[in-house]
């Protein structure tokens, strides 16, 4: 598994946090907050047959989007779901 675990020290939370690595259905599933950062991106890859085999890496890298931008976006708004719990 491809995810990297962060401890919130203001909520003494933990949560996932998706990598280049992360499946895209795993991480859609365990994250569908983050369906609207794929959408942003111009991403379709919730109604992709590629999507149940390619992380996020791969499918981001086959459409010239900046992997390391886009797990950055990702990951903010998984931390604002999990603060808003």
């Amino acid at each position: 598994m491809s995810t990297d675990f962060v401890y919130n020290f203001y909520k003494k939370e933990t949560y996932t946090m998706v990598t280049k690595d992360t499946g895209i259905i795993e991480a859609v599933q365990n994250h569908p907050e983050i369906m609207e950062v794929f959408a942003e991106y111009g991403l379709g890859c919730i109604g992709c047959m590629a999507a149940h085999f390619e992380t996020i890496g791969q499918g981001a890298g086959a459409h010239g989007i900046d992997v390391d931008a886009l797990i950055e976006d990702i990951n903010k708004v998984i931390a604002e779901a999990e603060a808003n719990k």
